[in-house]
């Protein structure tokens, strides 16, 4: 037990498991075998960069970016906000699927009286364009309401995907598209750190990462707390108040950081490795002790990694995607990674693993044990 806490407590101090690659051999007899919540709406590859995802979103956009909808227009698309229309909640209010000019969009809804300093934070979102970032088309202030219209995502939230939402059974997700999606997720964050200031998120999880067609990752949200905090209405988050992606160093500064980013989008990797809501399961951890006992007790509970998985990995690939989930979660959060180098290393773990499996063959096709996963290699 001292050995494997030692090895974890290594990594979610962003030691960088520097002992382990070096040849130590860390084994823990009593492992097991080991086989995310409400849905919403800068990579150092300058291709990423684009606009609307398709021409026909340009249609949507005015000549400033951002076009300004009526009430009319939106409910119209929506049919008066029917519930039938309705595809979530979160930290802006109901989201609604509507049909705009021909265009399928998703529109958020948060009670609020119109404010200019609303109008010229979503023409600033607006202007934010990237391959990886759910695009804003525009707004809305009439009714006694905070309008957003964005482009709309036909595959939904990753939750969609990796949980059982009772409306469908969760997709079965391989290793690399799981690598693919944490990437596009992750340039997308970089992209907002990389802005003239930069734009913190603050409330990245993973039911604000969002697949397209092709299961393309889009990061969605971006800015959005920023306008919540310009609505004087603005209440209470609606989700729970329990947020278990939020930085618990947040709690202690008052304020949100890079790093505080970083952080969430470790529990997001987390969650893509062990295909659970880790709502149900993270007790509250604000130190590498506490992330240390967490980790132990899913490494000796036959469930840590995703059984979904068993097949679509290596050996490699899942342990260094497990590193680095520890090290964006580690304390300080001074010691974690910018969400360029964890760019850059989700593109160095995905390149490896299309080498090893579609090169070289197919992924461990058992369920491997945890003296395995922590072994030297």
């Amino acid at each position: 037990m001292s050995k494997i806490a030692t090895i974890v407590g290594g990594a979610a101090g962003a030691l960088v498991f520097v002992a382990v690659a070096m040849g130590f051999f860390w084994f823990y007899k009593s492992c097991k075998n080991f086989s995310n919540r409400t849905s919403e709406t800068g990579s150092s590859d300058p291709s990423a960069l684009t606009g609307p995802s398709s021409s026909a979103g340009q249609s949507l956009y005015g000549p400033q970016g951002a076009r300004q909808f009526i009430l009319e227009e939106l409910e119209q698309a929506t049919k008066q906000f029917a519930d039938s229309n309705l595809i979530g909640c979160g930290s802006f209010g109901p989201v609604y699927k509507g049909l705009l000019r021909d265009i399928v969009v998703a529109i958020k809804r948060h009670p609020g009286a119109p404010r200019q300093e609303v109008v010229a934070g979503v023409i600033y979102l607006s202007e934010i364009q990237h391959r990886n970032l759910v695009t804003l088309l525009g707004y809305c202030q009439e009714g006694g309401s905070q309008m957003l219209v964005y482009e709309y995502l036909p595959n939904g939230s990753m939750c969609n995907h990796l949980y059982d939402t009772g409306r469908e059974a969760p997709t079965r997700l391989e290793f690399k598209l799981r690598l693919s999606i944490a990437l596009g997720a992750a340039r997308g964050l970089c992209h907002l750190h990389g802005l003239k200031p930069p734009l913190i998120h603050k409330n990245f999880k993973t039911a604000n990462v969002l697949v397209d067609e092709d299961f393309i990752a889009k990061v969605a949200d971006a800015g959005v707390s920023m306008l919540l905090e310009k609505i004087e209405e603005a209440g209470p988050s609606q989700t729970s108040s329990i947020n278990v992606f939020q930085d618990p160093e947040v709690e202690v500064s008052g304020s949100f950081t890079e790093m505080s980013d970083v952080y969430s989008f470790g529990v997001f990797l987390l969650e893509l490795i062990t295909g659970q809501e880790e709502a149900v399961h993270i007790n509250y951890l604000g130190s590498n002790e506490s992330l240390i006992q967490w980790v132990q007790s899913r490494l000796s509970s036959n469930d840590f990694v995703d059984h979904r998985l068993v097949g679509s990995f290596t050996m490699d690939g899942i342990r260094d995607l497990i590193k680095l989930t520890l090290k964006c979660m580690s304390f300080p959060g001074k010691g974690r990674p910018n969400m360029n180098m964890v760019v850059v290393e989700l593109e160095r773990i995905h390149e490896k693993e299309m080498e090893l499996t579609t090169v070289r063959g197919e992924g461990t096709a058992k369920i491997t044990l945890g003296s395995e996963l922590f072994g030297s290699k």
